[in-house]
């Protein structure tokens, strides 16, 4: 008659009480997992950035062709930057053209918080019918 083998999990190790082998494994698994984690977390946000730099640029463009339209090309830079505020670092062209007074905002794109910039422009462009001041 063959030797049979002790009562326990299949591939135990002999003499290791069921459940030693996997002590700790939990937290192993989770220590390797914290990196990728924390690096779609990043990813996540560069995306949420982005898509406010997008609205961020395009309101302002439309707010400074607004007011461009009716007070000029010093009014219109201003209104852009008053809405974009002094963390992003930002350029504003503004001008006449035809009957329509446009604005464009360029905002560099951000790397995890606005003042940190990769270089890559966002632009918005905005455009208002010109009307003159009473």
């Amino acid at each position: 008659m063959p030797a049979r083998r002790p009562a326990g999990r299949a591939g135990a190790a002999r003499g290791a009480p069921a459940g030693r082998r996997d002590r700790g494994q939990v937290a192993v698994e989770f220590v390797g997992m914290v990196p990728l984690i924390l690096l779609l977390v990043a990813a996540v946000w560069e995306c949420v950035l982005i898509g406010y730099a997008f609205s961020l640029a395009g309101n302002a463009a439309d707010e400074a062709a607004r007011v461009g339209a009716v007070h000029g090309g010093g009014a219109c830079d201003a209104a852009a930057r008053r809405h974009v505020g002094g963390a992003w670092s930002m350029g504003v062209e503004c001008g006449a053209a035809g009957d329509v007074y446009k604005a464009t905002v360029k905002l560099n794109l951000p790397v995890f918080f606005p003042g940190l910039d990769i270089g890559i422009p966002i632009t918005g462009e905005g455009g208002s019918p010109k009307e003159e001041e009473d």
